[in-house]
């Protein structure tokens, strides 16, 4: 690896403003801070109503629960950061900082991921195999897959992670609103190719294989619910589906463009309009989708909501 001398290695980055106008920093502020605190809400809404219902102690609401839970965490990784850098542009990361932020970003993404293709698997034993669907989906095993999940994505995580923070760094302007890892390469004063073929590896174990493995579970999913003779219910199994699979097409389209799909220049901009969406709109829809779609969270929320009225009398 050559530097050259008349090189000055960074050790502290910004970010690139969203604008250079105070006001529209200001109105951005408020829009995201606002679209952070819903995310917030009504995930932790979700962790409560699983965690203290009931009729929710099932596997599926127990990934259910996670994913709520991984989407805080997840949000929260970047949020703060970004909320801070909109105030002020000056704003500075630390290289340890940024290191860090990257690690749990992918980390915690990755971990996303995984736990999608197990929901998959899920909805598969319970519609494939509905008479074994408990004995096959024990606590034990529910839990084994999530520490699975987590240890398997952090350790790509601390992979990719390292073999990026041991480059030297050039350039001080992010041109992003995260340390993510494609605008972190473009900062470097190193050959990357190493580094871009060990990020395409990574994105096909976090994307395509959990993807392929949705599909998969989708495919016998879809011959299951068509051998189902009664139109009624085949409208009841699919509808355990369609949640989860608005959930997938939202996560791994948008990630999928970031991570797998050739650069160039004009794609940085755009990689951080997409870096909007799995950052705030996926988050935030989670939620939504499955509390709208779905007859157990709906009711689980009222009765919350129930009981919290009624504990607090006027």
């Amino acid at each position: 690896m050559h530097v050259d001398s008349n090189q000055t290695i960074t050790t502290e980055f910004v970010f690139q403003p969203f604008s250079s106008v105070p006001t529209t920093r200001w109105l951005l502020f408020v829009l995201f801070f606002l679209l952070y605190i819903a995310i917030v809400v009504g995930n932790t809404s979700i962790v409560w109503v699983v965690h203290t219902d009931r009729a929710l102690q099932s596997p599926m609401y127990f990934f259910l629960g996670n994913l709520a839970l991984l989407e805080v965490c997840y949000t929260t990784t970047v949020v703060p950061q970004m909320l801070a850098s909109i105030l002020d542009p000056c704003t500075t990361i630390s290289l340890a900082g940024c290191g860090t932020q990257m690690f749990l970003f992918l980390g915690l993404g990755g971990t996303d991921c995984f736990l999608l293709a197990i929901m998959a698997y899920d909805r598969y034993v319970a519609i494939c195999q509905p008479l074994s669907y408990l004995l096959i989906m024990t606590q034990k095993l529910c839990l084994r897959l999530v520490v699975a999940a987590l240890s398997l994505a952090f350790l790509l995580s601390l992979e990719l992670t390292a073999l990026i923070f041991a480059m030297p760094f050039c350039r001080r302007q992010i041109n992003h609103f995260l340390c993510d890892v494609p605008p972190m390469l473009g900062l470097a004063c190193a050959d990357i190719h190493i580094h871009q073929t060990v990020l395409f590896t990574v994105s096909v174990t976090i994307l395509t294989v959990p993807f392929l493995l949705i599909c998969l579970s989708y495919a016998f999913i879809g011959t299951a619910i068509l051998r189902i003779r009664s139109a009624q219910g085949r409208r009841q199994a699919f509808s355990t589906c369609t949640s989860h699979l608005t959930v997938v097409l939202l996560q791994y389209g948008c990630c999928s463009l970031v991570y797998l799909c050739p650069k160039s220049k004009s794609s940085e901009d755009e990689d951080r309009q997409l870096a909007l969406i799995y950052t705030f709109a996926t988050p935030m829809l989670n939620p939504l989708i499955y509390s709208l779609r779905n007859k157990d969270i709906k009711g689980a929320l009222r009765r919350a909501v129930r009981r919290t009225i009624t504990s607090h009398p006027h």
